[in-house]
């Protein structure tokens, strides 16, 4: 069974070493105490719904920054090929022990170096874009490119809305739009519902369809 133990979120955060969210160090330490509170401990009604309805025409799922990988688990279930990755060693044996018997879906990686096992047909955005500082979101939109083919999708939830620190790192939707319409064309998007406290009423479930090489300066 999936250990699905909310995460502590004390009225005062604990104290940490590392202030710096390009560490893994940084997200180890919140892990390590059990601070997280943009785990919703659980897979997303929005993402389970999109998963069922494209089940026969996707595969090979990625999901970078998977924290305890709850979706990687529903999926792996579902037989969906799928790798969920993290560069924090703790958040990963935190995935590891919620996958049991699937754990070998999780690996320890730095998602602008990695290489996956298989061609991606999707991309999962999850909490990960607004994990980044704002100097990381063109390498983001570069590295999703890289990693998607032509039609492939990049879908997922994203957090709206500028911050004045982070993380979380709330991001514009014109500058989002700016960001990633070099690469991707939008195909969908809706409100989302359900939102844990930190991302409540900013998220939306928005699908980017991977554009045609010429028509962007990566190949």
């Amino acid at each position: 069974m999936i250990d699905i133990r909310k995460p502590v979120v004390p009225t005062v955060p604990p104290s940490f070493d590392t202030r710096d969210p390009n560490s893994p160090d940084f997200w180890s330490e919140r892990f390590d105490q059990r601070f997280t509170p943009w785990d919703q401990a659980g897979v997303p009604e929005a993402f389970k719904a999109f998963a069922l309805e494209h089940r026969n025409a996707l595969a090979n799922v990625l999901i970078p920054g998977c924290g305890s990988a709850y979706e990687a688990l529903w999926l792996a279930r579902e037989n969906w090929p799928v790798r969920a990755i993290d560069f924090s060693p703790s958040a990963v044996a935190a995935a590891r022990e919620h996958l049991g018997e699937h754990a070998g879906v999780v690996e320890q990686a730095d998602f602008f170096a990695y290489k996956p096992p298989f061609e991606t047909n999707w991309i999962y955005e999850r909490a990960f874009l607004c994990a980044l500082p704002r100097d990381r979101w063109q390498d983001y939109a570069v590295r999703m490119a890289e990693l998607l083919r032509p039609g492939a999708l990049l879908a997922g939830f994203y957090f709206l809305g500028e911050t004045p620190k982070g993380p979380p790192f709330g991001i514009e939707r014109g500058a989002l739009d700016a960001l990633l319409t070099p690469y991707f064309e939008l195909e969908e998007e809706h409100e989302v519902t359900g939102s844990i406290d930190v991302f409540a009423g900013r998220e939306r479930w928005l699908t980017w369809r991977r554009r045609a090489p010429e028509a962007n300066p990566v190949a």
